[in-house]
């Protein structure tokens, strides 16, 4: 779904049916939630993320966090890989164990290079 920065995002929801007004962020945890402001989207990675990297093995999590003396606040994001169980520095290159799984898979077993 496009969120309110024009960008295409999975865990952007919004609702709009029968006169509802109801937009939220389903990456963020239900504590969080209520910090959460449509205007956040605009600065977000998490988009970016998923455009870069499209590892099913990705785990994206999400928080807001607010900025100097608490004047304003920007989402934080952290991954980890649920197969190896690593943090992933770079989410947009991904952990590199699974590339190298998805590279053989793509040779197949008979390909030599």
């Amino acid at each position: 779904m496009h969120t309110p920065a024009g960008t295409e995002c999975r865990y952007y929801f919004k609702d709009y049916f029968r006169g509802r007004d109801r937009r939220e962020c389903r990456l963020l945890p239900a504590a969080a939630a209520h910090e959460w402001r449509p205007e956040l989207c605009g600065g977000c990675p998490v988009p970016r993320i998923l455009l870069a990297n499209a590892c099913p093995n990705l785990v994206l999590a999400a928080s807001v966090r607010t900025t100097w003396l608490g004047l304003g606040r920007r989402m934080e994001t952290t991954a980890r890989c649920h197969k190896s169980g690593d943090a992933v520095r770079e989410p947009e290159i991904g952990c590199g164990q699974c590339h190298l799984e998805f590279e053989k898979m793509r040779l197949g077993p008979d390909s030599r290079r």
